[in-house]
């Protein structure tokens, strides 16, 4: 059945696309894919594949993270043209983890009407399937490669009451379960969604520990979204409980060493429990004058 697409205002719309099912395209997406003078995507071949599945001529345009600056003067002329831009990702809903971020920022710098056509988002989708608290949450993206990165990250983020989702790689799943139990603690509720909206969807849950010994050495595939409950509330020591861990530990080893066990056991900031000991040691000092 042909529809005919609608004329559309100028103005860069940000259209979402499917995460793996393309029957979860909305029909606003599609009159808008249709209709703009100008698609751009990230990779013309996995937008052509949605476009021919709803037969959809429009000719994408690349636009992505290697030739932004290019691209992104070309799009931004063409709305200073007068011209409607449809801009999609390869999957889910754009600058979201993505570089069309920036050219959203150009657009509502040179007063280009900007409007968000809302549709599939995998950190969504994962939340609300996870079984994890959905009141609050925080997306927070790809975590560092590198072990001590990665670390310092995850410390950051272990006292935030909220749900935390990241995007992770399929080959480093396992160490990041076994890293994010070690620096948030083996019982804190998580989940691994995987593949979602696809044939072959999974999606595990239990506590850290649990999952990354289901993961640990163990061959995966497939895009995933991993979600870490809130700290519980009782989990969070007060400051004498605090300060008592320190003396303890301090009278064994450095002060940096300490600091870094420290926030290993309690979830709380290296650095502050860093400056936190050598007050103690300060103060200890003054006393024995």
């Amino acid at each position: 059945m042909a529809i005919p697409a609608r004329p559309l205002e100028a103005g860069l719309y940000l259209v979402a696309t499917p995460i793996g099912n393309l029957g979860d395209i909305t029909l606003r997406a599609l009159e808008t894919l249709a209709g703009a003078d100008v698609l751009a995507c990230e990779d013309t071949r996995v937008t052509r594949v949605l476009l021919d599945r709803f037969g959809i001529v429009n000719r994408p345009f690349p636009y992505h993270e290697h030739n932004a600056a290019e691209a992104g003067t070309k799009l931004l002329a063409a709305l200073e043209e007068g011209k409607s831009v449809a801009l999609v990702s390869d999957a889910g809903t754009p600058l979201v983890s993505d570089p069309g971020y920036r050219l959203g920022q150009l657009a509502i710098e040179g007063g280009h009407r900007v409007v968000p056509v809302p549709g599939a988002s995998a950190p969504l989708a994962a939340l609300v399937g996870s079984g994890l608290p959905s009141d609050a949450f925080l997306f927070a993206g790809f975590l560092p490669v590198k072990d001590k990165g990665k670390r310092d990250r995850l410390a950051e983020l272990s006292r935030v009451p909220a749900t935390l989702i990241f995007f992770e790689s399929p080959h480093r799943i396992g160490a990041t379960l076994a890293t994010a139990a070690d620096v948030l603690g083996p019982g804190r509720r998580a989940a691994v969604c995987r593949e979602l909206t696809k044939t072959f969807e999974e999606f595990q849950r239990g506590t850290l520990e649990e999952l990354a010994s289901h993961y640990g050495g163990r061959a995966v595939k497939g895009e995933i979204v991993l979600l870490v409950a809130p700290p519980e509330i009782d989990d969070v020591p007060g400051a004498v409980e605090v300060e008592v861990l320190l003396r303890e530990l301090s009278a064994n080893m450095p002060a940096s060493q300490a600091a870094a066990e420290g926030a290993r056991l309690t979830g709380l900031s290296k650095k502050d429990l860093y400056q936190r000991l050598l007050a103690l040691k300060d103060e200890e000092g003054g006393e024995g004058q």
